[in-house]
């Protein structure tokens, strides 16, 4: 799969870009602030209809704007696939596919897959849970279009249950009948999430250890995954063992069940819930220590690399090469770690990165050129300008 063409209006500084691009490398060079990991972004955002930048969308939409577009023409094989996001803060976006529209969004999940690589990932090993949880969902999502369903679900039920148990310690009674309901709700999504979450580290964990292998070079510790749970049949944090038996979803909802039955008295106190996949955790191996508070800083950024070469190499296992995004990410790598992601992304079906002076990309990827700068952006491969977009 790759973008043959991308527009975009409104979006963060653009007023309008309008950009050919083609299969194989192409780098958005220029200066920082100029507006190159936006138009990244925007590609980013047809896969997964999130920023990896910020959590909602107002910070999307061009200033004095009332919304922003995103349209990409993508090829995937001898097909050609329309798609365009009209993002409307507040309100329900829009989606079209091939100038149909679709009836919920989250049905364009899946169609438009990405990997992306930028220094915000380093939060996946040294961040909070909510960084890794996030990045597993997106990715159950990408892999699994209805486990976006799923979590939405699952998110819905959680926020009711945890308004009705702010108010069941001193209604009890009725409440505590309806507590019950939900409860049911609860554990039945959630017991889907965990079974989804495991099988996923499950299928990642192998090439995780062949990534952080090739990155951080011989001698090195085996990386490893593995999941904490507030469920634990679900997990305790240890490494998953290739080849492990995983309970069944069936398992994981009655383990669940019996959990939050133990821990109804300590959730009326708080007027919380205390169990489930929003509490968990993935856990990230170097060696037999957990990488969170072991790893070294450059151990850390190998491992955040690993996991999304791991990602890419998963995506592509399963028969198409997603977009593979590098977001100003080899200036900071060493000579060992960029001759890695390099030897990937050239063999992408499209890989676009952002960077602020060429000498930063590696030789072997210095394909087509979309220069960057003064509120324009020009394809500059073959000298003819291929769109222009304006910042005010």
């Amino acid at each position: 799969m790759y973008v043959r063409h991308l527009q975009v209006g409104s979006f963060r500084s653009w007023d309008r870009v309008d950009l050919a691009l083609g299969p194989g490398p192409t780098v958005l060079v220029g200066r920082n602030g100029e507006g190159k990991t936006n138009l990244v972004e925007a590609v980013g955002y047809l896969a997964t209809m999130s920023s990896h930048r910020v959590s909602g969308d107002a910070p999307l939409v061009r200033h004095g704007a009332a919304q922003a577009v995103v349209r990409a023409a993508l090829r995937r094989g001898d097909r050609e696939l329309l798609v365009e996001i009209e993002i409307n803060p507040g309100k329900a976006n829009r989606v079209r596919v091939n100038r149909g529209a679709l009836p919920r969004p989250r049905e364009l999940l899946g169609l438009v897959r990405t990997v992306l690589f930028a220094p915000e990932d380093l939060s996946l090993v040294r961040g909070d849970p909510t960084e890794r949880r996030r990045f597993l969902d997106e990715l159950l999502a990408t892999r699994t279009p209805r486990l976006a369903g799923v979590r939405s679900d699952y998110d819905r039920v959680l926020k009711q249950r945890n308004a009705l148990l702010k108010t069941a310690r001193l209604a009890r009674g009725k409440a505590m009948e309806t507590l019950d309901v939900w409860d049911g709700h609860l554990t039945d999504l959630g017991g889907q999430l965990l079974d989804a979450r495991l099988r996923l580290i499950a299928d990642l964990a192998p090439h995780v250890a062949e990534s952080y292998a090739a990155v951080a070079g011989e001698g090195s510790a085996v990386a490893g995954l593995g999941y904490s749970s507030t469920v634990p049949l679900a997990g305790e944090g240890v490494a998953l063992v290739p080849g492990a038996t995983l309970p069944s979803a069936g398992e994981l909802t009655e383990a669940m069940r019996a959990r939050v039955a133990e821990r109804r008295g300590d959730e009326l106190d708080r007027g919380m819930t205390l169990v489930g996949p929003h509490r968990d955790d993935l856990v990230i191996h170097l060696g037999p220590a957990p990488a969170k508070g072991f790893a070294s800083h450059g151990e850390s950024w190998s491992l955040a690399l690993a996991l999304k070469l791991a990602t890419f190499a998963l995506l592509r296992a399963e028969g198409e090469d997603p977009i593979l995004v590098l977001d100003d990410v080899f200036a900071t790598l060493d000579a060992e770690r960029r001759a890695a992601l390099a030897a990937v992304a050239r063999s992408a079906e499209q890989t676009l990165i952002t960077a602020a002076v060429m000498d930063d990309v590696p030789p072997e990827l210095r394909g087509a050129r979309v220069e960057v700068g003064g509120g324009f952006a020009v394809v500059v491969k073959e000298g003819v300008p291929a769109g222009e977009g304006r910042v005010p």
